[in-house]
């Protein structure tokens, strides 16, 4: 019994030697993994007991499809801009396209929750159906949607007291309506409007979070046809006779057309084509295909560059600038043809009387010149050809006798004598004298007047509209 009593003691101290000696390795490890940097234990969050948002925000606990504060007071609702983009000016249609940043800001306790940090929680579009949150829409839009790709671009921010923060992102088509009897030295201002579709002023009162800071654009943004001049902030009460007053909030924005596309594509081409139509003053009177020819050309062309303006326009009722311009150029080159029109048919009248002068002139009597060995007789009206004229060369010029009448003293009867010595001189005193007879009193006077009164013309209309 003794010898079994001895075994089990030492067994028992074995054992705790053992034990001992684990704790002691233990006790050291402990102590080693402490003064390592490295031995700090890092909670794994993904094996903590989470706490669903649902019942975080005790959505299901309340009726939100009424508004907050029900029965109480208006709930203000601050609302901020911010303009990304505009992408187009539609003059045809009278409206513009623009992406912005739309964002609302209130108060609802029912989403408040407890939070020892104080720390917001952000939220996508799917807990938006969930909520109540204002009904906000575009007045006079045409066309809008909220951009989802890659998913809904939405976001909702809730804070522990219950405020909210509400941004989408939205690109809407609204209505502008453009005045355009200075186009195209115009300015137009334009109004995107934003208020509430069932909440009057009693239940929800819009404001501008910040006043005119409320509204922000991006710098970059730039039109192709538009100078972007100013954009600014508006709020006044609207109202409807069925259903009661409404806060509505305006963007205006102010933008002003470059001029110098309309400067190359129209005004510069009508001015040319106006003075195109006065280089047939300096043609011949009788060269009428050339006369008529340009004046018909330049005519076409001014049909063709009113059409064209007018085809980018609406058909509004009124005049415009460009109108004015493109229509009293128009005019300008059409009296130039019909300008051609009363010369040729002053000429064909004129030569019609001469042709009848010269028959009665010989039937009649003229002076006797047939004793002269080198000399003969001509009338001399305008109508010869440059041959004629040369053949004239060494005469000399008689007046008519007195007792004819005044119609027959347009005639120049001119006595000639052959002078070998002075031929060439007088063929080039002849040759001028010719252009000076073909060339009519309309004519010249059209060359003076006709600029003058497009320069006139001009300097009034720029002073106007510019």
């Amino acid at each position: 019994t003794s010898y079994h009593s001895e075994r089990l003691c030492l067994h028992h101290k074995i054992r705790i030697m053992h034990k001992c000696r684990k704790i002691a390795l233990l006790c050291n490890n402990v102590e080693n993994m402490s003064c390592s940097p490295l031995s700090k234990k890092v909670v794994d969050g993904t094996k903590t007991r989470r706490v669903k948002t649902d019942h975080l925000l005790r959505v299901e606990d309340h009726d939100f499809t009424m508004r907050p504060a029900f029965a109480g007071p208006a709930v203000p609702v601050g609302v901020d801009v911010q303009v990304e983009s505009l992408d187009s000016i539609s003059e045809v249609d009278m409206d513009f396209t623009m992406t912005l940043y739309l964002r609302h800001y209130w108060k609802d306790e029912r989403l408040s929750f407890p939070s020892t940090t104080n720390k917001s929680m952000t939220f996508d579009g799917r807990l938006v159906k969930k909520i109540w949150v204002p009904d906000v829409f575009f007045v006079h839009s045409k066309r809008s949607f909220i951009h989802d790709t890659t998913t809904d671009n939405i976001m909702l921010r809730v804070y522990p007291d219950g405020h909210v923060l509400y941004s989408l992102r939205v690109t809407v088509t609204a209505a502008c309506n453009m005045d355009f009897s200075r186009f195209p030295l115009d300015s137009q201002t334009c109004t995107l409007e934003l208020e509430s579709y069932a909440y009057t002023d009693e239940d929800l009162m819009l404001y501008w979070k910040s006043g005119d800071n409320s509204l922000s654009t991006d710098d970059r943004i730039s039109l192709s046809q538009f100078l972007i001049q100013k954009f600014h902030t508006s709020s006044r009460l609207a109202f409807y006779s069925s259903t009661g007053w409404y806060n509505r909030l305006y963007i205006n924005f102010t933008l002003r057309r470059h001029i110098f596309f309309f400067l190359l594509q129209t005004y510069f081409p009508a001015t040319l084509m106006v003075m195109l139509s006065w280089v047939s003053f300096w043609i011949d009177r009788r060269a009428v295909p050339a006369r008529v020819s340009l004046g018909i050309t330049t005519v076409l062309t001014m049909s063709t560059i009113i059409t064209g303006v007018n085809a980018s326009m609406p058909r509004v009722s009124y005049i415009k600038a460009v109108d004015i311009y493109l229509w009293v150029s128009f005019v300008f080159v059409f009296l130039s043809v019909l300008e051609y029109a009363a010369v040729n048919y002053l000429t064909t009248v004129k030569d019609g009387k001469e042709r009848k002068l010269r028959e009665k002139a010989r039937e009649q009597s003229l002076p006797c010149t047939c004793g002269l060995s080198h000399g003969r007789t001509m009338i001399l009206d305008g109508t010869y050809s440059e041959a004629d004229s040369n053949s004239l060369a060494g005469y000399t010029r008689a007046p008519m006798a007195t007792e004819e009448p005044p119609e027959k003293q347009e005639r120049m009867v001119v006595h000639l004598s052959l002078d070998n010595e002075s031929t060439g001189t007088k063929k080039k005193g002849l040759r001028g004298f010719r252009i000076i007879q073909n060339t009519h009193a309309i004519d010249t006077y059209s060359r003076m007047i006709f600029p003058g009164a497009y320069i006139f013309f001009n300097l009034i209309y720029w002073s106007v509209y510019c």
